[in-house]
């Protein structure tokens, strides 16, 4: 059977829901948490509980090598989505929380004057209520006693405001609201008090009994007559157990919260527990861009308007001296790309040129060496070598032998160079047999370790003695 049209409709609803999710995700603000420099334990300890706050939102395993400098962050940043940063880092006088925008700026540094981690603040209470699940969802964030002090302040304000989804107070769901960030700003000391906390919703109006009995925590009803008096008195409870609800945290409730006792319009109590860290911050500067810009505020260190502009001179001269090194260099790398082009051009043309001359015609028939390049061929030292043979043995060499220099006695054509050079040479007269330096020099070689060539018998010698004549 085929697949009914109610599971074709259920089938593209689902997708288009998944599509509507990951295009809300997308279009929420994302963070870096991280350190710089040699922080130390604790400071790297912060770093991982400001992590916490910023769920889930945040990179949760995010690891920063000493190697990774601030632009791979901010290049790996763009294709995740990340809007913000926020560093820790420590010196030898404070620690400094940067916290960034990204990608044009801008970018506020504050001092961290106090902090607790969130082991310290847990283990300070008596009973501390933190879990998983609150972190499935974004904190809520309140701003407390951010007024028009300045401008340095509104910016302060609307930077921890991005860091956050916003909120719409007729859609949102009150389940989601598991946790609360409180940023509050004292004018007097101009410091911010950054605290995180667990939000808890209970009824109101219940006796300590019935509360108990809706948390499913029974009491100890064994010295009790009647269950009506644990309902009614709330006896064999602990003052410990007793949390004062009043005007300052009790509320109607616009929709059923979860939670035993949770009724939509019915009165309900609001109780916050601190979870932790707890930061006391300060403003220190404002600059524009990515932590290399204009400072736009200054806590300590204040300008004149002659400053601010000499200062802003000496930048454009700086920027300006940067692009015509940029041009000059674009233009460098063109020319010599023109002159290579032109070399190569050139090269070609050669080769091509040679080629040609090279290859002529290809048709032609080749005809060959000429018969003077062969007879050139041979060594003019075979000249020699006949000439050292009759001053060694003191007879002629076979023509087989030597059959070049045989031809050209019997031609009677002229001698060799080196032997002209011989008989011109003055002074070779009286020396050795004929003059000859070179033989005498070998024979003497000869003589003193080398055996003498055995002389050839010639054709008269060969004849038996009873042919020989008289």
């Amino acid at each position: 059977m085929g697949q009914s049209g109610r599971s074709r409709h259920q089938k593209r609803n689902r997708a288009q829901a998944q599509l509507r999710n990951l295009e809300s995700y997308a279009a929420q603000p994302h963070s870096f948490v991280f350190t710089r420099g040699r922080a130390g334990r604790s400071v790297r300890q912060l770093s991982l509980d400001v992590r916490r706050v910023m769920e889930p939102l945040t990179a949760t395993r995010l690891q920063v090598r000493k190697k990774n400098s601030l632009k791979d962050c901010v290049a790996v940043a763009g294709p995740l989505g990340v809007t913000h940063f926020l560093i820790l880092s420590k010196t030898d006088n404070s620690v400094y929380l940067k916290l960034m925008r990204l990608p044009g700026g801008p970018t506020l540094t504050f001092q961290i004057k106090q902090y607790t981690l969130i082991r310290d603040v847990v283990s300070s209470l008596r009973r501390h209520r933190m879990h998983e699940q609150q972190f499935n969802h974004p904190p809520l964030l309140v701003l407390n006693s951010f007024g028009p002090q300045g401008m340095h302040i509104k910016l302060m304000a609307t930077m921890f405001q991005n860091l956050f989804p916003s909120i719409n107070v007729h859609t949102v769901n009150l389940n989601t609201i598991k946790r609360c960030l409180l940023i509050n700003y004292n004018p007097d000391s101009q410091e911010l008090d950054f605290r995180h906390y667990s939000v808890k919703v209970v009824p109101v109006g219940a006796s300590r009994g019935m509360k108990k009995l809706l948390q499913e925590k029974f009491p100890n009803m064994s010295r009790l007559q009647d269950i009506s008096e644990l309902l009614a008195t709330g006896v064999g409870l602990s003052d410990s157990e007793v949390e004062p609800d009043g005007e300052h945290n009790t509320t109607e409730l616009p929709q059923a919260v979860a939670g035993r006792g949770n009724m939509q319009a019915q009165q309900s109590a609001i109780r916050l527990t601190e979870i932790g860290p707890r930061m006391t911050l300060q403003l220190i500067k404002i600059q524009e861009g990515v932590g290399n810009g204009n400072v736009l505020f200054h806590s300590f260190v204040h300008k004149t308007e002659e400053e601010l502009q000499a200062i802003l001179a000496a930048k454009e001269e700086k920027l300006r001296l940067k692009a015509q090194r940029q041009n000059q260099q674009a233009e460098n790398l063109r020319r010599k790309q023109e002159l290579r082009e032109a070399h190569k051009k050139k090269s070609l043309a050669g080769i091509k040129r040679a080629r040609a001359r090279a290859d002529g015609d290809s048709d032609a028939e080749d005809p060959g060496a000429p018969p003077e390049a062969v007879g050139a061929g041979q060594p003019e030292d075979e000249e020699d070598d006949a000439e050292y043979f009759r001053q060694a043995v003191g007879e002629e060499p076979d023509e087989d032998l030597f059959p070049t220099a045989a031809k050209r006695r019997r031609q009677g054509g002229p001698l060799g160079k080196k032997q002209r050079g011989k008989e011109q040479r003055p002074g070779n007269k009286g020396r050795g047999q004929g003059g000859n330096w070179r033989a005498l020099k070998l024979q003497g070689r000869s003589q003193r370790g080398k055996a003498k060539p055995r002389p050839r018998a010639t054709h008269q010698d060969s004849r038996p003695a009873s042919r020989r004549g008289n």
